[in-house]
């Protein structure tokens, strides 16, 4: 008979638990690299998501952060890229370092680098962190 310490036990949980996060990271970054960001949002963000980007003010709910990524993705004029650089899992977070290329109505073509730290509820973003930074093109 097979005996696992307790320590042992929780350990494996982790293990389960990470490996469910690994898998869902991965189907939400598929579906960003494939232009699909609406889709991603509405599958993987919780009812009560908080955002914030840099130092601006978070904005609560899915309600709010869906009206402000969908006046920025109406000014979308052509989607180049989007490409993970970098992903790390914790047991309840996820960062995805992002390379983002695209055209945009009022400021022309960008070029971003930006990391999202996510914290995740029960299967879903409950609050986001996203740190950018313009490049030089």
């Amino acid at each position: 008979m097979l005996h696992c310490s307790p320590n042992f036990a929780v350990f494996i949980q982790l293990i389960l638990k990470m490996n469910l996060l690994i898998e869902k990271v991965s189907d939400l970054n598929d579906l960003i690299m494939q232009g699909l960001v609406e889709e991603a949002f509405e599958k993987f963000y919780h009812e009560d998501i908080i955002i914030q980007r840099n130092d601006e003010q978070p904005v609560k709910g899915k309600k709010s952060n869906r009206k402000l990524q969908m006046a920025f993705m109406n000014n979308i004029v052509e989607f180049k890229s989007a490409r993970p650089l970098k992903v790390t899992i914790g047991e309840k977070t996820t960062m995805v370092e992002w390379q983002l290329n695209y055209k945009h109505k009022e400021h022309g073509e960008r070029k971003y680098t930006k990391v999202a730290v996510q914290d995740w509820n029960e299967g879903l973003i409950i609050k986001e962190k996203v740190y950018c930074a313009l490049e030089e093109l």
